[in-house]
């Protein structure tokens, strides 16, 4: 379908090739257990996880901080569970949180299968609002980091997906048109609508179980790319 006119496919990370909800599962596992947190995981995560939602997206709005992000969503999960914790306890999760992410590996699956097949075919590059710090670890340490040619990140940019500077910097750095370019990504707003702004083909990788929509193909295994690319 796309095979003919796109030379560059640009990937998100997080919920796309990044198995986060795995990985970030495991790091709460070690640092609620090594600050000695009386809460069972299950309980935490279920708190945690929609609320991480939302401060990102407050944080792709330019609504808060990084800083604010990273204390307010375990704030916010203490404070609905009724667990009395220190800011001080509060910062250094924070950080160790932010340690020990990159150090789990797990990828969605059907990650390096997809890239063995576009690699030789395309040139690749991520497009990520994740953390710089954080990301090139994650990708290095699952394996991953050879397949791309650039890694656009929001620290770079200055802006966060949907912002179309962040997808224009890409394109600039890639030396391609958007007319030649593809995104393909999990977030119906950030890498969807905000590649299309720019001209790009997309594909969404329905990883959260989203309504369907007329906005691109839509895929729900990495392995359906293969129909398009």
């Amino acid at each position: 379908m796309y095979s003919k006119i796109v030379t560059d496919v640009f990937f998100d990370l997080d919920h796309t090739l990044w198995d986060f909800e795995k990985n970030s599962a495991l790091t709460f596992e070690k640092i609620l257990s090594d600050h000695h947190i009386g809460i069972e995981l299950n309980d935490f995560l279920k708190v945690y996880v929609p609320a991480n939602f939302q401060f990102w997206k407050l944080y792709r709005e330019e609504k808060i901080t990084k800083e604010d992000l990273r204390y307010q969503r375990l704030k916010t999960v203490f404070d609905a569970l009724n667990y009395v914790v220190s800011d001080a306890t509060i910062n250094q999760l924070s950080e160790d949180y932010i340690q020990y992410l990159s150090s789990y590996n797990h990828l969605i699956d059907g990650t390096v299968e997809i890239l063995e097949y576009l690699k030789p075919r395309y040139k690749l590059h991520i497009i990520t609002n994740g953390f710089e710090e954080v990301q090139n670890k994650k990708m290095s340490n699952a394996g991953i980091y050879k397949y791309f040619e650039h890694i656009i990140n929001s620290e770079m940019a200055g802006v966060k997906k949907p912002n179309p500077v962040i997808f224009q910097l890409a394109l600039e750095r890639a030396k391609v048109s958007s007319k030649c370019s593809i995104m393909i990504g999990d977030s119906i707003e950030a890498d969807v609508i905000g590649a299309q702004a720019m001209g790009f083909h997309t594909i969404h990788f329905n990883s959260h179980n989203d309504i369907p929509h007329d906005y691109c193909p839509i895929i729900h295994d990495l392995g359906e790319i293969k129909s398009y690319l």
